[in-house]
């Protein structure tokens, strides 16, 4: 299971790894246009949602490492372990009930764009585009659920890591 989450994870990155080059691309491409004097109107779109990509796969992925959220000043100064461990619970719980919420909002907000078009480049669909907020949703709430599981499991064995 645990290399099962990794592989997931690691593709995450990848993918948001792969829009990032993709915005910084766009962004560079529309600096030489305005230089040389050429209309790139479609560089917008494409480094916006490029952008919106590498922060949500980026996001769920920094999830599952317990870097998107930390609440680290409690936890430095709780000595006992079962305290830490129960604070982590109760923190990945809070952080899954929002990652369930962006699963189906995300799934609502792209359903409803799914056949709008694209300012710049009106053959493109806009409902891809918002796919990343159900899979960031789906993703950070699997990486949650497995942090849990092995919370528990720590607090089961005493509470060591």
């Amino acid at each position: 299971m645990k290399k099962a989450i990794e592989m997931m994870q690691k593709i995450q990155v990848a993918i948001g790894g792969f829009f990032l080059c993709i915005f910084l691309l766009t962004v560079v491409f529309q600096m030489l246009s305005r230089y040389i004097g050429i209309a790139a109107t479609w560089t917008e779109d494409v480094s916006m949602y490029s952008f919106i990509w590498a922060v949500f796969m980026g996001a769920g992925a920094m999830v599952y490492e317990k870097r998107h959220f930390a609440f680290t000043s409690i936890s430095d100064m709780m000595k006992n372990e079962k305290a830490k461990g129960i604070l982590s619970i109760v923190i990945s719980l809070i952080m899954l009930y929002f990652a369930v919420l962006m699963a189906y909002y995300g799934f609502k907000v792209t359903k409803q764009f799914w056949n709008y078009t694209w300012v710049n480049i009106p053959s493109f669909k806009r409902g891809p585009t918002w796919l990343c907020l159900p899979l960031c949703g789906i993703t950070s709430a699997i990486y949650l659920v497995y942090l849990i599981f092995e919370d528990i499991t720590n607090l089961g064995k005493g509470g060591n890591k």
